[in-house]
């Protein structure tokens, strides 16, 4: 076995460990299973909402909304963080308003949104897309200040023009903090969609575990759950391949 698929399946070591201590607690008496369901309860349902076929539609319509919020708010954010740190008046212009805005908790925004765009899918896609505008923004232009100054001077030395500036030292320069902005924002998107679902849907992942908690349908709240999940570790481990593969010298 090669070392890159030890490490892959030594990534997978911790979650499944995890399952299997529930499990076995669960069986040796510790905890109530009318609360808190065993992974085998878990998986029972799982078939059940998967055969039904509800499961699918509720999954994916969590990641449509993840995903075009995700991209609408991450694309503008990585070209903003990057003129920021090129040009200072686009800095301390942006700079207050990062300020004041980032802190205020995304979820807090839902019912303006509500109000401009509706009950349907846009008002999720703008949550998702203001949450992750920030994390994105800030890492994009902290990677692309503290690009050593010397590629600043030798660019410059050699006459280099601001779009070569911009694609072959800025924007290189800070992918690896680009990318550590891009997963905090994917599971931040996660979060502050499910949350958003609890109140203000009628699918997704969110309301499947807000409308089985209203029924005391633990074991189904568990299937929502424990997707979201499993979702996060997927998304993170194609985020990790693909980030080896766009930047191979940071991996090395």
């Amino acid at each position: 076995m090669s070392e890159k698929a030890r490490e892959r399946w030594l990534y997978l070591i911790s979650p499944i460990a995890l399952l299997a201590i529930w499990q076995v607690l669960l069986m040796l008496g510790f905890g109530d299973r009318r609360f808190i369901p065993a992974p085998t309860d878990i998986a029972v349902r799982f078939w059940e909402l998967a055969t039904d076929g509800q499961l699918w539609v509720d999954t994916g319509a969590t990641l449509y909304r993840v995903f075009a919020g995700y991209v609408i708010g991450a694309v503008p954010a990585i070209a903003i963080g990057l003129i920021m740190a090129m040009f200072k008046p686009v800095r301390i212009f942006f700079d207050p308003l990062i300020a004041a805005l980032f802190p205020i908790p995304k979820v807090a925004l839902m019912p303006l949104l509500l109000l401009a765009f509706g009950f349907g899918d846009a008002s999720k896609i703008a949550l998702v897309a203001t949450a992750v505008f920030f994390p994105v923004v800030v890492n994009t232009y902290a990677g692309a200040a503290n690009i050593d100054k010397i590629y600043w001077d030798v660019a410059k030395n050699y006459g280099a023009s601001s779009y070569v500036m911009f694609t072959r030292i800025v924007f290189f320069g800070a992918l690896p903090m680009i990318f550590a902005g891009l997963k905090i924002a994917l599971a931040v998107s996660f979060v502050v969609l499910v949350a958003a679902e609890f109140v203000a849907s009628k699918s997704g992942l969110g309301y499947l575990i807000w409308n089985s908690w209203e029924l005391l349908q633990v074991d189904y709240m568990f299937v929502g759950i424990v997707v979201i999940g499993v979702l996060g570790l997927i998304t993170a481990v194609l985020f990790q391949e693909l980030e080896n593969l766009v930047i191979p010298w940071k991996s090395n």
